[in-house]
């Protein structure tokens, strides 16, 4: 599709999903905390849920609507937002129903759901691009996949629950204090869609859609990579809200585990990206060459985004909601002032340096409250666990950057792994309890709880 409708196509979706957290307005991390706590009142969570749900999905598509014509954008774009506003109404009840078995710990459904569903998408849209290239009909391939999953998941949960489960409910006690519950997740989400997203508007403002048609090559190469914390939290999350009154020990185990993994897991994908960057955007055509140097900054964000991950579960799950919005409000604070002063300045990577500075900034401030949670917990320990991975790291990328003088980094790939791996053993990164559990992994269902 080239740059230009590129940029087009990730601003209307850019908009549709910076309000999709209207949309949702936290209920969905109400319910699975609510379910995990207390899962005998499931029927009247899910209800309840629904009844708030459904106003605040109005409200998302109003406010993506009327986005489109504030900023000034042409017909063809707003039209594509309309069409994009289909995929938020079926994406915002998916979550819901995907959010109530998360809270019973039935992720299989999820796992099935979320791959069926991407690969309906992707089908279509290979078809579209093939056949006939189209912005409007490259949206509805979304739609596709969110249709699917929005089927599955509602008739999962009225399965295991009952088909009068779907029904909403409004109770106007209860729902205020459902709704109350649910504001500072809200919240916590807007300002995180709205530092994750405002760039690109900004991007297009200063620069024009083909900057953005650049940019979100560098983004999606980058972001697609958190569907690794978003399964793993998924499990994550449940598990810290049951132990947080009970096992403080097991806490600290579950947290610790937590981080090493994520570690672990963002490293290669970091060192890797930044290695291989201006070889691989190429393989989205000789347009966006531009999009190397870009990634090449931006793909380190990854770390504190997939470190903050399970600091972010622990503060949730320890009702620690609101210190949570209050970092992410800082965070989206200083990433619009820099996006503003850096676009200007340094162009599309001056994005990516906002980025980097403003994640980092929020896992740094949201590790400082771990130890209120985790008595006793030493921050320092965590800096030595992860220095030796982040070291490996550093080795894969060398090793990889030598060998593309010599192979095409297709054929890199595989021994970039194998150097990460015995670094891994090398400095001793992966702790004896840790390989055990990579072993078990393979031999039975895992489980994020301590036997």
């Amino acid at each position: 599709m080239m740059p230009e409708n590129t940029g087009v196509y990730f601003l209307a979706l850019s908009i549709t999903t910076i309000f999709s957290v209207v949309a949702d307005f936290g209920i969905t991390s109400v319910v699975i905390r609510e379910i995990a706590r207390f899962p005998e009142q499931t029927v009247s969570i899910i209800r309840r849920a629904l009844g708030l749900k459904i106003p605040f999905l109005f409200l998302g598509i109003l406010g993506s609507l009327g986005a489109g014509f504030f900023l000034g954008y042409d017909p063809f774009l707003r039209s594509l937002i309309v069409i994009a506003c289909f995929v938020l109404t079926l994406d915002a009840f998916s979550l819901l129903y995907y959010g109530v078995l998360r809270g019973q710990h039935r992720l299989q459904y999820e796992s099935l759901g979320m791959f069926v569903g991407q690969g309906i998408t992707a089908l279509f849209g290979s078809i579209v691009l093939f056949f006939s290239p189209s912005l409007p009909l490259l949206i509805i391939a979304l739609v596709t996949g969110s249709g699917f999953n929005v089927l599955f998941s509602a008739s999962r949960v009225a399965h295991l629950y009952g088909i009068h489960c779907l029904f909403p409910s409004w109770q106007k006690e209860t729902s205020l204090l459902f709704l109350r519950a649910a504001f500072p997740f809200a919240l916590a989400a807007i300002f995180v869609k709205i530092y994750s997203y405002t760039d690109s508007i900004l991007i297009a403002k200063y620069l024009g859609t083909e900057a953005v048609g650049i940019y979100s090559v560098a983004y999606k190469y980058t972001y697609a990579f958190q569907f690794l914390p978003l399964a793993f939290v998924a499990a994550l999350y449940p598990g810290l809200s049951e132990l947080i009154e009970k096992d403080l020990v097991a806490l600290r185990h579950i947290f610790e585990k937590a981080m090493w993994y994520m570690a672990v897991l963002a490293t290669p994908i970091v060192f890797g990206l930044w290695a291989i960057a201006s070889p691989v955007v190429r393989l989205a055509g000789e347009g966006y060459t531009n999009s190397g140097p870009v990634l090449a900054i931006l793909v380190f964000v990854l770390l504190p985004i997939f470190l903050d991950y399970p600091i972010g579960s622990l503060l949730n799950a320890a009702y620690r909601q609101s210190t949570k919005t209050v970092i992410m409000g800082a965070t989206m604070s200083i990433n619009v002032f820099l996006n503003i002063w850096f676009i200007p300045l340094f162009g599309v990577p001056g994005a990516a340096i906002a980025a980097l500075v403003s994640f980092t900034f929020m896992f740094f401030a949201g590790l400082f409250f771990v130890p209120k949670i985790i008595p006793g917990y030493p921050l320092w320990a965590l800096g030595k666990m992860c220095l030796p991975i982040f070291l490996s790291g550093g080795v894969m990328a060398i090793v990889a950057k030598f060998l593309l003088f010599i192979f095409p980094f297709w054929a890199v790939i595989p021994f970039a792994a194998l150097t990460y791996l015995a670094m891994l053993f090398i400095t001793k990164s992966i702790p004896k309890e840790y390989q055990v559990s990579i072993q078990t992994f393979w031999q039975k269902e895992p489980s994020i709880y301590v036997e």
